[in-house]
């Protein structure tokens, strides 16, 4: 059994390994949550759909907000939309949204708690026509992940030709709260686009 005093002790480590790694410059160091979901998710490749699932509606609730407040109240996303089933979610009816606008911890946004579960049966339409929500993606970087190279905050891009392309089908399909740069930020979670910076340690070695 691990002592409180052992738990410090290794609290106190991973604090100075945090610290001690160079990041991209956006990560706030201070927040753990947002330190591991940047050392340890943000652009690492998803295949699994239902991570693709939860990423996509994580952005859609981020718009207008900041990331961080969307990773804070992450887990209680999942507790409340069942790990970001889509086909659950794609079956909620008026009740769940009420209950869902009841929930204090949510970003109570009556609007895209309507476009999560539209947006939920859209994107089991395109499992259903590609296979995979991974491989209706795909179609879209033939030459595989891209790999940017900024050296800092102000050459990060907000969208692409790629985003664009993607928002403009997806939105043709119906889906709400998909624009260029939220698909972008989508693209970069997971993996398509590297955006890390050069000399971040989690840079794609090209």
């Amino acid at each position: 059994m691990q002592t409180g005093q052992n738990k410090d002790i290794d609290s106190f480590h991973l604090s100075i390994e945090m610290k001690e790694k160079i990041r991209c410059g956006w990560v706030k160091l201070n927040n753990q949550v947002y330190v591991r979901y940047h050392d340890e998710e943000w652009g690492k490749p998803i295949f699994d759909d239902q991570r693709h699932f939860e990423y996509l509606m994580l952005e859609t609730f981020q718009a207008g907000l900041s990331w961080e407040t969307v990773l804070n109240k992450r887990a209680a996303y999942q507790q409340a939309m069942w790990q970001f089933n889509p086909i659950k979610i794609s079956r909620a009816q008026h009740r769940q949204i009420e209950k869902w606008m009841g929930n204090p911890v949510l970003i109570r946004h009556r609007g895209k708690f309507i476009a999560a579960i539209e947006n939920a049966k859209i994107f089991l339409s395109i499992q259903k026509e590609f296979h995979t929500f991974h491989q209706f993606l795909l179609q879209y970087f033939p030459n595989g992940k891209v790999i940017n190279h900024p050296t800092s905050l102000r050459e990060l891009k907000s969208e692409s030709i790629e985003s664009i392309e993607i928002s403009k089908a997806l939105k043709k399909r119906g889906m709400k709260f998909v624009g260029p740069k939220i698909i972008y930020a989508h693209l970069q979670a997971i993996g398509l686009i590297d955006d890390h910076l050069e000399n971040c340690f989690c840079k794609t070695k090209s």
